[in-house]
């Protein structure tokens, strides 16, 4: 018994037909049917049987099956233990932003870093630190720029940066500069607003801010883009707290504002999943990013 016959084994029970099969391990359908007839005939027991044109597999083969699989992954933990050398790492590399990041902070970090590993094949993923946070966990990608505060002991957590969020009001007329102005919390009382959906962890630290101060408000209006959340602010529809970076464009229908006291602050940083055997590329990428956005 070899690894490719039990290659062989998932690769026909995973595929259509025995055709199929033979084509995704470019093999003849002969050659794979000496190979399952050899590893059956070596345990001894019979590991499908035909229906039609489809082979069905008993529970001998189903049970075959989970052994094969478990050592696949095995064998794939080994061969990336051994190839774990940085210079030569040209395996698929996934990162995961939010998108105000992406938009605002990353894109002179990403060319540097193409630079700096020129084999990185990178793949970049947009979406809210919580979605980040599971996909690390489930092992989907290989860094996270995330907003803090998030404690989970399955993940190696890198503080980076530190990002005012600014409270957004409409303008009637078009403003012009990056001029952040006071406001007292009273005007705010009660006012509409349009804020991240529940649950997301910007949401949470908004709320967390308006409570401390105080403050009712009508959420007319949710959105998980800060870019969109930006549109229906100069639309007219309410006021909005949205990050400081977002906010800098040359000329807009909004005015942005603070507190005097009391500014909101969220922490941005890199998160990487733990693992028994970290890939070398991740270490040094990570260190690349905070050398470059740290504070």
């Amino acid at each position: 018994m070899d690894i490719r016959q039990l290659e062989t084994l998932l690769a026909v029970m995973e595929a259509p037909t025995m055709t199929r099969a033979a084509e995704n391990l470019h093999l003849s359908t002969a050659a794979v049917s000496i190979q399952l007839n050899t590893l059956a005939n070596e345990l001894g027991v019979q590991l499908f049987v035909r229906s039609g044109r489809k082979l069905l597999p008993t529970p001998a083969g189903l049970r075959l099956a989970e052994h094969a699989r478990s050592m696949s992954g095995q064998l794939k933990r080994i061969k990336e233990e051994f190839a774990n050398d940085v210079g030569s790492d040209a395996r698929p590399f996934h990162f995961a932003t939010g998108a105000t990041a992406l938009i605002y902070r990353l894109g002179r970090p990403f060319r540097m870093l193409r630079k700096r590993f020129p084999l990185l094949d990178l793949y970049v993923s947009v979406m809210a630190t919580e979605e980040i946070v599971s996909g690390l966990i489930d092992h989907q990608y290989d860094i996270g720029l995330i907003s803090l505060p998030v404690h989970d002991e399955r993940l190696h957590i890198m503080p980076l940066f530190e990002e005012e969020l600014l409270i957004v009001r409409p303008s009637v007329t078009r403003v012009k500069g990056n001029h952040i102005g006071t406001i007292n919390p009273t005007e705010l009382d009660g006012k509409p607003f349009v804020l991240f959906p529940k649950h997301s962890n910007m949401r949470t630290v908004i709320d967390r801010y308006l409570d401390g101060l105080g403050l009712r408000r009508r959420v007319v209006m949710e959105a998980s883009d800060t870019e969109a959340i930006k549109g229906m602010v100069e639309s007219g529809f309410g006021y909005s707290i949205l990050p400081g970076y977002a906010l800098k464009q040359s000329s807009k229908f909004f005015q942005t504002f603070h507190i005097p006291g009391h500014r909101l602050i969220r922490q941005q940083a890199l998160a990487t999943p733990l693992k028994a055997y970290p890939r070398a590329l991740t270490g040094s990428v990570a260190e690349f990013l905070i050398e470059l956005l740290g504070d």
